[in-house]
């Protein structure tokens, strides 16, 4: 096991970030954040997906108006997103939010910075400092192009400003949609601070690409040891952003979330229709919390052989199929009875463990 970089921990409502504690999963409302129903419905759907924490957009007063409801009834910690007026961010704090990002490159300058931290020191409110390529201050502008270490040099100095008001209760974002800037920018910052890290590759893009772009960039950070919290930035309803972070946080074996399923890419040996079983294990297990590693294969060479790590398995063969448990065969079934007789004997196997 790689041994995770230990950050000083920051707490957000009941959730610890930082300091040894589980990496953190992140996502964000696409809703107005002024309708409450929509916005607490999305929250209350996000929560069910495995979510640990909120952030919704606060772009203006009717956004503002809403956030004591909303705190008051979401079941998860609220962060308050907000950019280019600082007094957003002050009417966040006093409404009751659980945290606060903000961007130095758009909140106004040390000043208005300066504000907005006093006041969060002053109602324990932690704040992430959240970086992103496209919006650095002009002061850094004389790097040239983007670079991983004007980003960090823009995080820096506004951890230098809080700081300087005693104020350590930071979390530390320098993100970018390029996969090597991000993770050069996040690998510099870390040699710097103990500052909790959230993690993300920004407008990662849609769906498959997005999820392949986060996948690049947030597991070889969570490889490195780096990382408190994060974010899977995509273009698609945000509870996906949470089923691909658990997808993430499990290929990287920091937490599991239920059952894995493993299969095999198929080849001229496969005699059975397997991506359609694959796919109806995977939707049939979606509601089971234990973590186990189940196997969809496609003939006996790849059966109880290649996935002897697997708790449980199928292992396809021409008008029949063998089920398996740690390698070893304990049932042959016709191939139109195959899954159904996994399942049984799964649940009995669950029974038997619980």
């Amino acid at each position: 096991m790689f041994r995770r970089e230990q950050t000083r921990p920051v707490k957000i409502a009941a959730l610890v970030i930082g300091g040894g504690a589980p990496v953190v999963i992140e996502s964000m409302t696409n809703t107005d954040t002024s309708d409450l129903q929509a916005t607490l419905a999305q929250i209350d759907g996000l929560a069910a997906a495995g979510c640990e924490l909120v952030r919704v957009a606060v772009p203006d007063a009717a956004a503002v108006a809403a956030l004591p409801e909303l705190v008051s009834l979401s079941p998860l910690p609220i962060v308050a997103d907000v950019h280019f007026n600082h007094r957003l961010a002050l009417s966040a704090i006093l409404a009751g939010v659980a945290g606060l990002r903000i961007n130095p490159g758009n909140i106004g300058g040390k000043q208005k910075l300066a504000e907005v931290i006093t006041l969060a020191k002053g109602r324990a409110i932690p704040v992430r400092i959240g970086v992103n390529a496209g919006s650095l201050e002009k002061r850094l502008h004389n790097f040239g192009s983007v670079t991983p270490e004007a980003m960090v040099e823009s995080a820096l100095g506004s951890i230098r400003l809080a700081e300087k008001l005693n104020f350590s209760d930071l979390i530390v974002s320098v993100k970018s949609s390029s996969v090597p800037l991000t993770v050069h920018a996040y690998r510099l910052l870390a040699e710097k601070v103990n500052y909790p890290l959230h993690i993300g590759v920004t407008e990662a893009g849609t769906f498959f690409t997005g999820t392949v772009y986060s996948s690049a960039g947030i597991g070889a950070l969570l490889l490195d040891g780096l990382g408190d919290t994060l974010r899977v930035s995509l273009t698609a309803p945000p509870t996906e952003e949470v089923r691909v972070a658990k997808a993430i946080l499990s290929a990287v074996e920091l937490r599991r979330f239920g059952p894995r399923v493993i299969s095999c890419p198929t080849c001229g040996r496969c005699q059975i229709d397997l991506l359609s079983l694959a796919s109806e294990v995977e939707k049939r297990v979606a509601d089971i919390n234990v973590p186990l590693t189940l196997a969809v294969m496609g003939c006996a060479v790849n059966g109880p052989g290649e996935a002897r790590e697997a708790d449980l398995g199928i292992a396809g063969g021409k008008n029949q199929g063998l089920i398996f448990c740690a390698g070893e065969v304990v049932r042959q079934v016709p191939a139109d009875l195959l899954l159904e007789e996994f399942m049984h004997y799964l649940h009995r196997y669950l029974n038997k463990q619980s």
